[in-house]
């Protein structure tokens, strides 16, 4: 605990300095990532530690759902599989290899979802991971047009918070059960839920604790995720920053009868925090749009303490009483902020693809003025 946190800009400005004494870089994969704020960070990693990691997916992804390597399945991601400016299909490639179907989620325009649904239907997929607000838009369509023919093994969800609403609408449409897992291109934690809804991390990837303005919180409490790998040797990440919130679970007893630590919950990205005028930091959003309400999809932006504004896809029956309904849920959260309705067709997507359902656009410095309120 005396080891200073490693901040994601430190290993970033020098990723080399990060690799171990030990190993040749020329002989080793180099893996690109950019998150949430689209500046590229430069990873190494040795084969075997590739094969471990292919393992464990195989062991606790695949296994633990009851599927095999060589069935036929999606994948909604962030790699640009066809440029950005086409217009028609096809939309994804498939990897002869892998039984794979790569979707691009950066096409994911209402009148292009349907193509994915047919081409889901063509190659035969059985299952899919994804992006959650990717295969979420998959099965608004599926549900608005009644379909009962697009039927899957499970859908995994990655990268992105799964809300219970989401949860609901894609486990209706593909008439399967919805598993969440967790993870990142830095191999320092990983996490996935069982059939009982525990959601298990993998201690052989790394440690996992948990801070909240540099001081460990007890199981159960949310903050900060900082993480010590140990499947990559080749790279050893110790005490690092992976800019998610979450909590550890305050009991690892699970019906599943698996033994493995637990984590209570992923809240989001550290930057999809807002922040009251009396210095609290508010997260976890969802309940404001829970599933009752018509609506398709919504992003909530703050751009200063007493304003927030909803950029929302109305769905049919959408109306200024869902505008109230929204508007006393977050004002019940946030206090006496003023709420703005913004309708919009299609709310973008970030660089790597990912969709932020919350953003924080205040200055930095009027975000530290408020921490130090609070001290």
């Amino acid at each position: 605990e005396n080891w200073p946190v490693l901040k994601k800009e430190t290993l970033r400005q020098n990723p080399r300095a990060f690799v171990a004494d030990d190993c040749n870089i020329r002989k080793m994969y180099e893996e690109h990532t950019s998150g949430s704020t689209g500046k590229p960070l430069s990873l190494w990693l040795s084969r075997e530690t590739v094969q471990k990691w292919y393992a464990l997916f195989e062991a606790r992804w695949r296994r633990w759902y009851g599927l095999s390597r060589f069935d036929r399945w999606a994948i909604l991601g962030g790699q640009l599989v066809v440029p950005y400016s086409q217009k028609k299909p096809p939309f994804w490639v498939w990897n002869w290899a892998f039984h794979q179907l790569y979707m691009s989620s950066y096409h994911l325009s209402p009148d292009q979802i349907p193509f994915y649904l047919e081409a889901l239907k063509r190659f035969r997929i059985k299952y899919i991971y994804a992006y959650t607000s990717s295969v979420y838009a998959l099965a608004q369509e599926i549900l608005r047009q009644e379909r009962t023919d697009i039927k899957m093994v499970v859908i995994l969800t990655n990268a992105e918070p799964l809300y219970e609403y989401q949860r609901q609408a894609i486990e209706k449409a593909f008439q399967c059960p919805v598993r969440e897992t967790y993870g990142m291109s830095e191999i320092v934690a990983d996490a996935s839920e069982c059939r009982n809804g525990g959601l298990h991390l993998w201690p052989e990837v790394g440690m996992v604790e948990i801070l909240e303005e540099g001081l460990s919180v007890k199981p159960g409490k949310v903050g900060e995720l900082i993480c010590t790998g140990l499947l990559n040797a080749d790279m050893p990440l110790i005490r690092y920053q992976v800019g998610d919130r979450g909590a550890l679970s305050p009991e690892n007893f699970c019906t599943c009868r698996r033994t493995l630590p637990k984590l209570k919950m992923i809240e989001g990205r550290i930057d999809d925090l807002l922040f009251t005028a009396d210095g609290r930091k508010v997260g976890r959003l969802d309940p404001v749009f829970k599933a009752n309400l018509p609506i398709k999809e919504a992003q909530i932006i703050q751009e200063s303490l007493d304003v927030l504004t909803v950029r929302y896809i109305p769905a049919p029956g959408f109306s200024s009483k869902s505008k109230r309904i929204i508007a006393r849920r977050l004002q019940e959260r946030m206090g006496g902020v003023k709420v703005i309705f913004e309708e919009v067709d299609y709310l973008p997507r970030d660089s790597n693809g990912k969709f932020r359902a919350v953003v924080c656009k205040l200055p930095q410095e009027q975000i530290r003025s408020l921490r130090v309120s609070l001290t």
